[in-house]
């Protein structure tokens, strides 16, 4: 039962993603209330499509300020919403897409709030491999930012968030890769970065840590399964396409490649082993390149 009246078979719910639960929570409580809710900050993150990275069992929705606070399940934010505040996506009400990244940068920790703005961006300014529309993406910030002008509480950290926020980064672990990076002292990196390969190819790099002349790359757990099956390859056949590519990059770029996955990214202490291991170290001789402050969650 997810909520009193509302059931769903406990073998549906297994396969679900963390942002999927959010959702069929929203579609559950939209489904009793006497008013449709408008959802906000975590649940609007997830009717948008943007990553949660971690459940906090919560529906988030935003009420007036005569409603009764907070309980067990729901979490009731105070404030006041124009109509360019609210949208409709698959029959739920939420906080826009700006909102909802403000929102959240305010609130959440700053893994989450950079996640969710990274991933924000690449909806609104990623068109194809390499071609990112800036003006889209500052729009979105823009946008964002206005709607800070009449909060108080996370206005600093949110702003932080919106400036070191960059949709170039393609999955959650590369967005708080972004944040190791910037507190182990490394210059903004460069994201996504193309790499002439043999036979007219082309190969992407996540990360071109430029100040100490070496590449980076975030493998998630599911990465050379998830490849396979696009690709109609058995996971052994990508991961040997993979190394003849890096032997490539290495070879016409005479740079060192590094790869790093979940557990390296915990804290910026244990990437800086992961990378210190390879003789990656942050290079203070060059200022003026290092990464904007993220503030403290």
């Amino acid at each position: 039962m997810l909520r009193r009246g509302v059931f769903v078979r406990t073998s549906e719910l297994a396969p679900l993603t963390v942002e999927d639960n959010a959702v069929l929570r929203a579609r559950a409580y939209s489904a009793i209330a006497a008013i449709p809710p408008i959802f906000a900050g975590r649940t609007a993150a997830a009717i948008h499509g943007l990553p949660l990275l971690s459940d906090d069992g919560k529906t988030h929705v935003v009420s007036p300020n005569g409603r009764p606070g907070s309980g067990y399940e729901i979490v009731r934010h105070r404030g006041l919403l124009d109509n360019a505040d609210v949208t409709e996506i698959g029959g739920l009400l939420c906080t826009s897409l700006a909102r909802t990244v403000a929102d959240v940068a305010r609130a959440e920790s700053k893994e989450l709030a950079v996640s969710v703005a990274d991933a924000a961006l690449r909806q609104t300014a990623y068109r194809s491999p390499g071609v990112y529309d800036e003006a889209a993406a500052e729009a979105l910030k823009e946008a964002a930012r206005r709607t800070l002008l009449t909060q108080a509480v996370g206005r600093v950290q949110a702003r932080r968030v919106l400036e070191f926020a960059d949709g170039r980064a393609q999955l959650p672990g590369e967005s708080i890769s972004r944040i190791r990076l910037a507190e182990l002292g490394f210059a903004v990196p460069s994201l996504q970065v193309p790499i002439r390969g043999p036979r007219g190819r082309t190969y992407w790099v996540d990360f071109g840590l430029d100040d100490v002349e070496a590449w980076g790359e975030f493998d998630g757990k599911t990465k050379y399964g998830a490849l396979a099956s696009a690709e109609g390859k058995s996971p052994g056949e990508i991961v040997a396409e993979e190394k003849l590519r890096e032997d490539w990059i290495r070879g016409v770029t005479r740079r060192p490649v590094v790869r790093w996955g979940w557990g390296d990214i915990t804290d910026a202490a244990t990437l800086g082993r992961r990378l210190a291991a390879f003789g990656i170290r942050p290079n203070p001789s060059r200022p003026g390149t290092s990464s904007p402050k993220i503030a403290s969650a």
